[in-house]
């Protein structure tokens, strides 16, 4: 049995994209994720060596197979992949342990929590999550670091947040005394394959 806590956010992503894809190759992944396609090639490879996924054979692939691809018929100038009988596996239990994989990975209970409020008030800071979620501000901002790195969030830039952007307190706009976070769009694609 394979232990998810060793993949990472785009491994499960790129499993969970599969799964629903059926097969599919780098560059296609890396258009959607908005990932570095060579990036996406290192864990594409990497997954392989697990033996999560497998490379299609053949030299043609109908789109009842390429359930992504808008042609009737697609000629193979790349190189698909597609998920193996582990791969399939693995795909299938991370709908119900996405919550325990994020724990494990940042070492607390609340990352999943965090990420899905983030997904619906858009941008936030550290002092406000902590209030909501009743945690210390060093402890947000310690997670918040850990899913920054991980690539799960980023960073919110502008100097005034309207009120659209900012869903978890509603003001007209909100100046930015301090650093907001937002979903990364890998983030949002992971949450989304997932629900």
């Amino acid at each position: 049995m394979l232990d998810i806590a060793k993949l990472s956010p785009l491994h499960i992503y790129i499993l969970i994209h599969l799964r629903r894809a059926n097969i599919d190759y780098a560059k296609s992944i890396s258009k959607i994720t908005k990932i570095d396609q060579q990036e996406i090639e290192k864990a594409l490879k990497e997954l392989e060596e697990l033996g999560l996924i497998d490379r299609s054979h053949g030299s043609a692939i109908k789109r009842t197979a390429a359930r992504f691809k808008l042609s009737h018929e697609v000629h193979k100038h790349h190189t698909y992949y597609c998920l193996t009988r582990l791969g399939e596996h693995t795909s299938r239990m991370l709908r119900d342990l996405l919550g325990d994989y994020l724990s494990s990975i940042t070492g607390y209970d609340a990352a999943l929590d965090i990420i899905e409020y983030l997904a619906k008030a858009e941008c936030e800071h550290a002092g406000w999550l902590a209030r909501v979620f009743s945690m210390k501000v060093s402890d947000v901002q310690s997670l918040l670091t850990k899913l920054l790195d991980l690539g799960l969030l980023s960073e919110c830039k502008a100097k005034v947040l309207k009120k659209k952007h900012r869903k978890g307190k509603p003001k007209k706009e909100t100046r930015t005394h301090h650093t907001y976070y937002r979903l990364s769009r890998l983030g949002e694609m992971m949450l989304r394959y997932i629900r």
